[in-house]
C-alpha cells in the first residue's frame, strides 16, 4: 500500500510540474506574439485577422487548406490544367506568388511550377513564399507558405525539371488566378 501510494503522489506532482511548464511557456508565447506600436508586429501578418475573419473571407475549403494545412484531392484543382498565361496570388493576401511561364504538367494532380514568382538564380528572398520543414505525414518534407499571410499552399520536392529541380505542388483553392 506505501508503494502505491509513493508512486500516486510523484505521478501528481510530475503532473503539477508539467501543467506549471505549460502555463509558462504558454504564457512566454503570448507575450511574444504581442503587437509592439513602436515596433510594429513581431508576425507577418496582421493580428487582427483571427480565426473567425479569415471563415468569413474564404470558402470552407480554402479555409481548411490554407488556414488548417489540409490538401485539396488531387486532380480536382480548378488550375490544374490552367494554361492560359498571368500569375498565380494568394488567395488569402494577394500576394504574387508563381507565374505561368513556370507551370508544368507533373502528373501529380496538383498545379506544379518549378519555381516562385521572383526566384533569382537559387535565390528567394524576392518571392513571396516561405519553406518550413514538415514532418506530418511521417516522414520529412517542405511546406511552402506565403510570406505575407503565412497561408499553406503546398509542398516542394526535389524532383522538378532542369535547371532547378524543383516541384513546388501547390493547391488550385489556395491560388487566384490573373491573366496576363
Amino acid at each position: 500500500m506505501a508503494r502505491i501510494l509513493k508512486t500516486f503522489s510523484i505521478l501528481l506532482m510530475r503532473e503539477r510540474t508539467a501543467r506549471t511548464i505549460t502555463a509558462i511557456t504558454s504564457r512566454t508565447w503570448s507575450k511574444a506574439r504581442m503587437v509592439h506600436t513602436d515596433l510594429g508586429s513581431l508576425t507577418r501578418y496582421d493580428e487582427t485577422a483571427t480565426s473567425t475573419d479569415w471563415q468569413k473571407k474564404l470558402t470552407p475549403e480554402q479555409y481548411y487548406v490554407t488556414r488548417e494545412k489540409g490538401t485539396e484531392l488531387p486532380f480536382s484543382g480548378i488550375y490544374l490544367n490552367n494554361t492560359d498565361e498571368g500569375t498565380y496570388h494568394c488567395v488569402c493576401c494577394n500576394s504574387v506568388l508563381f507565374s505561368s511561364d513556370k507551370k508544368y504538367n507533373s502528373g501529380t494532380g496538383w498545379p506544379s511550377f518549378s519555381e516562385a514568382y521572383g526566384t533569382q538564380g537559387t535565390d528567394e528572398s524576392n518571392t513571396n513564399i516561405l519553406r518550413r520543414p514538415d514532418n506530418s505525414l511521417g516522414c520529412t518534407g517542405t511546406e511552402v507558405i506565403c510570406k505575407e499571410c503565412d497561408a499553406h499552399l503546398g509542398h516542394v520536392f526535389e524532383d522538378g525539371p532542369a535547371p532547378s529541380g524543383q516541384r513546388f505542388c501547390i493547391n488550385s483553392v489556395s491560388l487566384t488566378f490573373r491573366p496576363s
